[in-house]
């Protein structure tokens, strides 16, 4: 082929159209620009958290935790799978007490992300969609197209605010009729980017329809627990409902990450752990995890894995990693109690928000409101019919600003 007839890209057709930065790293990048330029800017777009003082928040425990750790074995290879005290320890951090801690396998992952990846790619068949919220964290159809699947959703919220089980239950059934199996992903407790959580009746009733759903096909249920540390202390147990499926048939799947539970988002320590009833079965979801951690990132970070597990089997170190993580949580706390007064005030339109580093506000023209917000100094993300807060990083004494700008925005309801 001539220089003259040759591609304009040597890229894939796939590949050739794919949009660059992520935009919530986009917005995040401009606040920050503005910032720097001398604006008063309220940055409320990344989902990390932020202390009032602006500064990140990190726990001093995970570096001591990280300095404990002999130099020879942080910088040489890690396990495949993963080092088995951390795999350990994060089996004993999910399901101590409960039957479940025998009954599952576990792989490292770099983050909850690499989980969710290697969960779609070995629990659907190229082709194939997940089914999640009608609100979720947008990569999840990233990491689903880059993987070669694709996403389905059901409206996340009834009428009066519930979760919304009847579409759940409608939307699965399409799905298991047209594909023959399903991978449903839930965010809870503390959703992204709603910060909703289920209650005691929804994670019931939950359990019934895919219990029900499984009869047709495989069913799995895959937990993204990344905010779970930071749910109140009466939010709903999710483990009984989950010893309950794993009984009945249904796999679950957590993906369980450090990025907040441990202030570590440039760590990349997460994993995904497999729970079912069957020995023969565990041992074969071990292989595959296994295999996928090989042909893709071969291995993760071994100093922040071998850290992380010495933070939840070290007795004192463990007690301390508690103490500011429960700081936090009340730092963040603080920060809920303060937007469900104001919104309120306000007449915000938002669902049932107890806790979590996220919180929605409905609106009808959400381009419109992210515009009219940044005028007014205060970057929040846009979703299809609504905004996201990250409260994760609003200092307290911001929240009245911020919900002053989402009302003037005209995303009262």
């Amino acid at each position: 082929m001539s220089p003259a007839t040759s591609p304009a890209t040597h890229l894939i057709p796939a590949s050739a159209a794919r949009p660059g930065d992520d935009p919530i790293f986009a917005l995040n990048a401009e606040a920050t620009r503005r910032a720097q330029g001398g604006e008063d800017v309220l940055n409320a777009t990344l989902g990390a958290l932020i202390e009032d003082d602006g500064q990140l928040a990190v726990m001093a425990s995970v570096f001591e935790a990280m300095g404990r750790i002999p130099p020879r074995l942080a910088a040489s290879y890690a396990p495949i799978s993963g080092p088995t005290k951390y795999l350990n320890a994060i089996l004993d951090d999910l399901y101590a007490g409960s039957p479940l801690r025998d009954s599952a396998v576990a792989v490292g992952t770099p983050g909850g992300t690499g989980a969710l990846y290697s969960a779609i790619v070995n629990f659907l068949e190229p082709g194939q969609k997940l089914l999640t919220t009608s609100f979720y964290w947008s990569p999840y159809a990233i990491l689903a197209d880059h993987a070669r699947r694709d996403v389905a959703t059901f409206r996340m919220f009834a009428g009066d605010g519930s979760f919304d089980l009847d579409s759940l239950q409608s939307e699965l059934a399409a799905l298991m009729r047209a594909q023959g199996r399903a991978l449903v992903v839930l965010n809870t407790p503390c959703h992204n980017p709603t910060g909703f959580s289920l209650d005691e009746d929804e994670w019931s009733a939950l359990v019934a329809i895919l219990l029900e759903a499984e009869k047709a096909g495989p069913v799995t249920l895959l937990l993204d627990l990344a905010y779970e540390k930071f749910a109140r202390p009466d939010s709903p147990a999710w483990r009984p409902h989950v010893e309950r499926l794993v009984n009945g048939g249904v796999p679950v799947l957590v993906a369980w990450t450090a990025s907040k539970a441990f202030t570590q988002y440039g760590g990349r320590i997460g994993a995904l752990v497999a729970a079912h009833g069957d020995a023969k079965e565990r041992e074969r979801y071990k292989n595959a995890l296994g295999y996928s951690c090989r042909g893709t990132w071969s291995n993760c970070n071994h100093l922040g894995m071998q850290a992380v597990g010495t933070l939840l089997t070290d007795g004192a170190l463990r007690q301390k990693s508690l103490a500011e993580r429960e700081a936090l949580r009340d730092l963040l706390d603080r920060r809920v109690v303060a937007f469900n007064r104001e919104a309120a005030r306000a007449g915000l339109a938002y669902p049932r928000y107890e806790g979590g580093f996220f919180v929605c506000v409905f609106c009808r023209d959400s381009a419109e409101v992210v515009r009219a917000t940044q005028a007014r100094g205060v970057f929040v993300v846009p979703l299809p019919g609504a905004v996201r807060v990250a409260l994760c990083s609003t200092p307290e004494a911001q929240v009245p600003r911020l919900v002053d700008a989402l009302a003037a925005a005209g995303a009262a309801g």
